[in-house]
């Protein structure tokens, strides 16, 4: 699926491992440099011999069991189940409100209009279902010029921003 880090295309090197019934979580990552795992694997992280370790979020999840794990995981996506389920958009504000530094992407049904608010809320990546993404696509984080509140990408609310940023000009 087509990639944004970051604004810019790249190529996506992590794999989902959902290891199945009875099988070992060691022999579902064999090989693998990027392993991605569900949030209730995190308890295992401690057992893998991988210097880039992800974790995938669903909508609900609670994410208290992941915070001493922060500094060590290089990825984390979120997962919106439907292009209208906004719990995704609050996960990631707690997330970078935590102090998380890395890669905080976005996967599943996001839809084009929620792109400039999925990145205010801390997300740097985008994983796409379809086609790859179109100058279009990328001109939507743009579109709204003017933000009354702060979020995770600026914390200030619009009056305590610069004096040169007014509306009309």
């Amino acid at each position: 699926m087509p990639l944004l880090i970051d604004r810019q295309v790249a190529e996506n090197h992590w794999v989902l491992v959902e290891p199945e019934e009875g099988q070992a979580l060691a022999d579902a990552i064999q090989g693998l440099d990027f392993v991605l795992l569900p949030l209730a694997q995190v308890s295992e992280f401690e057992l893998l011999n991988i210097n880039n370790i992800g974790v995938k979020l669903n909508s609900d999840s609670n994410i208290d069991g992941l915070i001493s794990w922060l500094p060590k995981v290089s990825l984390i996506a979120i997962d919106f189940p439907v292009f209208r389920d906004g719990r995704g958009f609050s996960l990631a504000r707690q997330i970078r409100r935590l102090g998380y530094q890395g890669e905080l992407r976005a996967i599943g049904q996001f839809a084009r209009d929620q792109l400039g608010y999925l990145e205010r809320c801390g997300f740097n990546a985008f994983d796409f279902a379809g086609d790859l993404p179109s100058e279009a696509l990328l001109g939507a984080f743009d579109e709204i010029s003017v933000r009354y509140q702060g979020a995770a990408d600026d914390p200030r609310p619009i009056y305590r921003q610069s004096q040169e940023l007014k509306v009309g000009v």
